[in-house]
């Protein structure tokens, strides 16, 4: 990230739902998930905001605003773009797609504002050192609460490959 862009970088603003606490953020995003696609996003079933923590595979959410930002990250995500949490957070999303990649990103998360959800996607996605990776088998969906209400977006992936 350049320094025009860290300059940039506001905190997040919380939404309803993850001012609830870690528990009910968990709750929201599997809710939401297994709405939406109707299944389970892990094979155990639901899991507390430790568990989801610690799941085997990478889950990232973002706000709902104009120019996203995490709001989210488990450890496997972390790991996977070379983040502290405290530097992923309330940084804007797009920044994890290289520039010229990211008018595909906007069509996706469209098509997910639409529709609800996505799976299947793939797309090549940039760490904090700038190692370029492609993202393999994406899900990627609508946070929505039991009233309806938008939460922003989050995305669940077990594979990268290099890019």
């Amino acid at each position: 990230m350049d320094r025009g862009e860290q300059a940039g970088r506001q905190g997040p603003e919380l939404s309803e739902a993850q001012a609830g606490g870690a528990e009910g953020f968990a709750r929201l995003l599997q809710a939401s998930h297994l709405t939406l696609t109707g299944r389970t996003l892990h094979p155990d079933g639901l899991l507390d905001a430790a568990g989801l923590q610690a799941a085997p595979f990478c889950v990232l959410a973002h706000d709902g605003g104009t120019d996203p930002r995490f709001t989210y990250a488990n450890a496997v995500a972390l790991r996977c773009f070379g983040y502290e949490q405290d530097a992923l957070i309330g940084l804007p999303s797009r920044l994890s797609a290289e520039p010229d990649a990211r008018p595909e990103r906007e069509r996706l998360l469209a098509a997910v504002a639409r529709d609800g959800f996505i799976e299947d996607y793939s797309g090549i996605r940039r760490a904090a050192s700038g190692r370029r990776f492609r993202i393999v088998g994406v899900t990627v969906w609508t946070l929505v609460d039991e009233r309806g209400a938008r939460h922003g977006q989050a995305a669940a992936f077990a594979k990268t490959e290099p890019a």
